[in-house]
């Protein structure tokens, strides 16, 4: 019986070793797939910023076209902000600043 039990026992500690690599390794990716997040947030939101400076320095008359953006109205109370919702923002700012650049050069 206490063979079976040293087997047991063996065979647990094995297990409980490989879960605890499997969960060191699942933290890791949790953790790195947020610092990727973060890093696109902030890219996005740094594009939007540098996009919005420039139409308001060079191109105060799109200003208006800003506020009257679809993608700028959303359509719930309190939306979230995702990586989705940036990146559409983003391409219609470029999309409308592009444009305009094109028709007025």
């Amino acid at each position: 019986m206490k063979n079976k039990s040293k087997e047991i026992t063996g065979i647990n500690q094995e297990t409980v070793k490989i879960h605890k690599e499997i969960r060191s390794v699942y933290e890791g990716q949790k953790i790195d797939k947020i610092a990727a997040y973060n890093a696109i947030e902030k890219d996005l939101n740094l594009k939007i910023m540098e996009i919005t400076i420039i139409i308001k320095d060079k191109y105060p008359e799109l200003l208006e076209y800003l506020n009257e953006m679809p993608v700028s109205i959303p359509a719930e109370k309190n939306p979230d902000i995702t990586l989705k919702n940036l990146n559409n923002y983003y391409d219609s700012l470029n999309s409308v600043f592009t444009k305009y650049k094109l028709e007025h050069s």
